[in-house]
């Protein structure tokens, strides 16, 4: 039986080398080959001796998860179903748009924080991701691109928190911007997070590059506590404080994200609370009307709410975009695959379909 090359990382790859009277720096050349040069036959590694190139095929296979489902939508995103060694499942995206090729990555097997308006938690949380599931995320939607392309930008905000699984995430993102990795800018990389404020300090002190985006939701502790459960363990003054720590570390703009639900969290008042709580900090609001998703009482914005809400943060110096939505006919918002298989699994002809889709 083949075994999985990339669980093995570079150390267990050089430790094989040298257990089959190989040289050492043939691991990294093999590394570089699958991360950095896209290879998936061990042939095609024309730098290794034809033996090496042989044992490699008998004994190796690149990936440790299964390629599930992929669909594709007209704007040209692409959602991929995975499976791992022990039978879960988890989503990515492949988000292009003009010159980026922007991947979003998972970081665990449902998600334990509870978020009433996210389909990612819904079946609760099952376990992390090991370093290698996340970073095979990247080579699959790598492998999704046409040749001359590669991915320009990595965004953390699938399904699980990420912060909840910081170790095993920054050992994948290494190899996704070392230069004999992936070879991405740190600062082409956002982790978005619900709002951990101890990880959020262990993050900044590892002096990275990368970008933090916090997932507020709310202006108020009394609302994010009904739609973010968590918080009412942390409250939003810890996480700004956290959130202020990381800025002053590493120089880079902290972006909130603020999921609009109609007529709960989109009204005049709760733009004008955002606007006082944010005003004076390097701070930019990412809002996101929500998508609908079967089984929750949650609505989108209308247009018009949508747009006041923008303005009002606007007048009052509080810089703001609007998320544009991407993939909504591919069910690209985290979670929803995974949980259309986890109800269809209660149904084998439902199964069926969905493995043939």
């Amino acid at each position: 039986m083949k075994t999985a090359l990339l669980p093995l990382g570079l150390e267990g790859l050089t430790a094989w080398m040298q257990e089959h009277n190989w040289p050492r720096f043939h691991a990294r050349q093999v590394w570089h080959w699958v991360l950095a040069r896209r290879c998936r036959d061990f042939a095609q590694m024309s730098d290794l001796p034809k033996r090496l190139r042989q044992e490699l095929s008998e004994n190796f296979e690149f990936f440790a998860t299964q390629l599930v489902q992929t669909h594709r939508a007209k704007d040209g995103t692409c959602k991929l179903l995975l499976r791992l060694s022990d039978g879960e499942t988890v989503e990515c995206v492949l988000i292009p748009e003009r010159d980026r090729r922007t991947a979003c990555v998972s970081t665990q097997v449902g998600c334990g924080m509870g978020c009433v308006f996210c389909a990612s938690g819904l079946n609760g949380w099952a376990r992390n991701l090991a370093w290698w599931e996340i970073l095979e995320q990247l080579l699959r939607l790598v492998d999704q691109l046409p040749a001359p392309e590669r991915l320009s930008h990595v965004v953390v905000m699938g399904m699980g928190e990420p912060l909840a699984n910081l170790d095993n995430l920054l050992l994948a993102l290494k190899w996704a911007t070392a230069r004999h990795g992936l070879g991405l800018s740190q600062r082409h990389v956002t982790i978005s997070t619900v709002g951990l404020p101890a990880k959020i300090r262990q993050l900044a002190d590892q002096q990275l590059s990368y970008h933090l985006a916090v997932s507020l939701h709310a202006p108020n502790d009394e609302l994010r506590t009904r739609l973010v459960p968590t918080n009412a363990k942390v409250g939003i003054a810890a996480i700004l404080e956290a959130a202020e720590y990381y800025f002053r570390k590493t120089g880079r703009q902290v972006t909130y994200e603020y999921v609009l639900l109609r007529g709960i969290n989109d009204g005049t008042e709760q733009a004008r609370e955002l606007a006082r709580l944010l005003s004076g900090r390097c701070a930019h609001v990412n809002l996101i009307p929500f998508n609908d998703i079967p089984g929750l009482p949650y609505r989108r914005p209308s247009d018009a709410a949508l747009g006041q809400f923008q303005q009002i943060l606007r007048q009052h110096g509080v810089s703001v975009t609007v998320r544009k939505r991407k993939g909504s006919e591919i069910e690209a918002a985290c979670g929803q695959l995974r949980r259309q298989r986890l109800e269809s699994a209660r149904n084998p002809a439902a199964l069926a379909a969905a493995n043939s889709a």
